[in-house]
Order: structure tokens, then sequence, then C-alpha cells
């Protein structure tokens, strides 16, 4: 597609999932929840959609109790769709999930209880995997360990940047109060290593919702859940969870900026539209044309005298 606007096609494309929360067997989680049927859905939009991500990254609570057959059954239904697509996939530790079986279900290695810390480098794009869990709990936390590693990945800066993907992402949680508890700790010295290097946002996951901000001047973006989303706005509840609402992100990495677009499962019935058939007969149309046409209160597209 040719641009119609000032800015030119992305530089990369980026999938961000979060929080499948599997369960062995295909169990549905809380006795209710279809986990497996969500994640089938947003990879079938995903698939439908034309778009051409180069990696698919998922923020952690892979497994809701960190069981092998759990990380087979996501294994078996997220590698045919990346490898249709031609994508990475980047999987990210979660205070779910237990480092012995998603290391060795996720990556034919032996059973590990080091931190799950991973590169992966598309065409220029580099993504980290930081694992800030803490095994036992469900807060987060990185040790001194981890942010030397991190530090020295830093030292030489990719060509298009760094992305790092987290579970428990390094932001307030205003209209959810009890999360508060289970943050990530230690910001402070985060902030120390990633402050003036080359990372350009921050994924992360956990707070099952959508929400943004910054950290260390850098953006810091969380993608809502495909298993289930907490209701922001039951004032009579602590924590609310439903089974509504999931979504994924859509990341557009460009030379000076990076967009972050959510994309909710699910299809709402087609009030207005507009068939991708025309797509060439306005690619063939000149700037000034797609102006009077489009853009002109007046014209007859807008007054409902074009087809």
């Amino acid at each position: 597609m040719i641009p119609l606007g000032q800015h030119p096609a992305p530089l990369h494309t980026v999938i961000h999932l979060s929080d499948p929360h599997f369960l062995a067997g295909g169990e549905l989680l809380y006795g209710q929840v279809e986990t497996e049927k969500n994640l089938r859905t947003a990879l079938a939009q995903l698939e439908s959609s034309g778009l051409q991500p180069e990696a698919l990254v998922f923020t952690g609570d892979l497994a809701d109790l960190g069981q092998p057959d759990a990380y087979a059954r996501l294994r078996a239904i997220v590698e045919p769709v990346a490898a249709r697509l031609g994508a990475e996939i980047v999987w990210v530790m979660g205070n779910h999930d237990e480092r012995p079986h998603y290391s060795a279900g996720l990556f034919d290695v032996s059973p590990s209880e080091h931190p799950q810390d991973r590169v992966v480098t598309l065409g220029g794009l580099r993504i980290v995997s930081l694992d800030t869990t803490v095994p036992g709990y469900h807060h987060g936390a990185l040790d001194p360990e981890q942010l030397d590693w991190l530090r020295g990945v830093l030292v030489t800066p990719a060509p298009h940047g760094t992305l790092i993907a987290v579970h428990h992402p390094p932001i307030a949680t205003p209209l959810l109060w009890a999360m508060e508890m289970l943050e990530l700790h230690g910001q402070s010295a985060l902030a120390e290593v990633v402050a003036g290097t080359d990372v350009r946002g921050i994924l992360g996951g956990h707070l099952h919702y959508s929400t943004h901000g910054t950290f260390a001047g850098i953006p810091v973006s969380v993608a809502a859940a495909t298993c289930y989303t907490m209701d922001l706005s039951d004032g009579e509840k602590l924590l609310s969870g439903v089974d509504a609402n999931q979504a994924f992100t859509v990341v557009s990495v460009y030379d000076d900026t990076i967009v972050h677009t959510v994309v909710p499962l699910g299809h709402g019935p087609e009030v207005t539209g507009f068939a991708a058939e025309y797509r060439q007969r306005i690619e063939a149309m000149t700037f000034d044309e797609r102006l009077e046409m489009f853009s002109r209160k007046k014209s007859a597209f807008n007054t409902g005298g074009a087809a």
C-alpha cells in the first residue's frame, strides 16, 4: 500500500500478547474462561488482518499453574501461526509460570531454575525478554546479576533500538490499587540501567488491562490479557476479573516513533464501512483528488452521493 499521509510504512511490526494463562488438558480457567479459544481467536484475527509481523511477543503468565502440558498446548497453537506469518516467537516469564517447566517446555533445554533472560534481534530491532519473576511469589524483582547482564546487552546500541519485554511493568496502577502489592520492586535500579540507552519502549503484562505510561523517559505499553481482563469501573470490588474486553496490541516501530494499537477480540455489528476493494482506486487518485473526495465535507462521498 502507498502511504496516504506523512508517515512511511513502519520499519517493524510486532504483535504484543499477554497472559494466556493456559491450563493442562485444556481445562477452563476458573471453570469458565476458554483460554485456548480466546487465544485462537486472537491469532485468527491477526492472520486475517493482512499484517506481517516479525515477532509475536507474549509477556508472561503463559501457563496458569506452570504445568508442562500447558506449555505444550500453547506451543501447538502458536507455533503453526508464527510459521505461516514468518514471525519469531518471544516468550517472557510471568509470575504464574515456573522456570523449570517454562525453560524445558518452550526452549527444549534442560529444566533451569535460573532467570530466563534472552535476546532476539529482528533486522536491526532488538527485543530483550527480561525475567522479572520471584520464585514462589507473585510480585516482581530483578537481581543485581540480571541488571549487570542487561547493562552489558545495552552497551552496544541496536540499529533500530531496543524493546524490553517484561511481565511486571514498571508503571503506576491508579485504577487498580490492589496491584501495587504485586508490582515490580526495585524500579529505581532498573531505571538507572535503561536511562540514556537505546531502549525505545517497554512491553508489559500482568495487569490484565491495556494501559500506558513512561518509565525513565521510556514509553511503557501494557497489553490486555487474552484470558480475562479487569473491570476497572466496579467500585464495589477490590478486584473484578471479567470474561470480556480481551485484546492484543500491534506495535508499529518507525524511525522516530512507536505506535501501540489495541485490537479487541471479536467483531461487533458493523454500522458503517468501506470495502477493501476500493483500495486500488484510492491509490490511483492524486493527493488533491483524495483530499477533495474524502476530506471536503460537501463532497459526493461525504454527502452520500458517491458509491
